[in-house]
């Protein structure tokens, strides 16, 4: 019934990635944040008379009202670029109460999720954010989906006269 023929077999051949790499005359990157992936974008250090530190490309910031829990994860020219909330119509029908335990630990499970769908999967913690075990617990939760909570120190040329060179992040091993 079908007929194929020779030459319809040649054009959908899947062709490798070298062959379009003869011929690409120009590569544009469209993603703004790929220095920080490769650990190469300056991390800003603030100055020398403040009081915050600002050495972070995204920081997680967790703020407990009296009914509700909101994580934020921000990047530091940016400011707040994703959030979860016990708020939320979805999470807050799963739950019994918006601020107990169980809350923290879901509003972990989902900022986790929407940071790895984001492609952020290191974020700064503050040694001052963890307070109580309902954060311990949330921190716990990122950690368990997959997020690093210490961001990777920013790669540096290494001089001439030194030995030992460090790995290089975007070179695969």
């Amino acid at each position: 019934m079908f007929r194929i023929s020779l030459n319809n077999l040649i054009k959908r051949q899947i062709h490798g990635n070298a062959e379009i790499i003869e011929k690409c005359k120009e590569i544009i990157n469209r993603n703004p944040r790929n220095l920080e992936r490769l650990r190469i974008a300056r991390k800003p250090i603030g100055y020398a008379l403040d009081t915050r530190e600002i050495t972070f490309w995204h920081k997680l910031e967790i703020y407990a009202t009296q009914r509700n829990v909101i994580t934020e994860i921000h990047h530091f020219e940016n400011g707040p670029i994703i959030r979860v909330s016990s708020m939320e119509w979805g999470i807050k029908k799963q739950l019994f109460s918006t601020k107990d335990t169980i809350a923290y630990k879901f509003v972990g499970r989902v900022l986790a999720q929407r940071c790895l769908e984001s492609g952020i999967s290191e974020i700064y913690v503050n040694d001052s954010i963890i307070v109580g075990s309902k954060v311990q617990l949330l921190l716990d939760t990122l950690s368990e989906c997959g997020i690093c909570l210490k961001e990777p120190e920013r790669y540096k040329v290494p001089k001439p006269g030194i030995l030992v060179h460090p790995e290089k992040p975007w070179e695969t091993v």
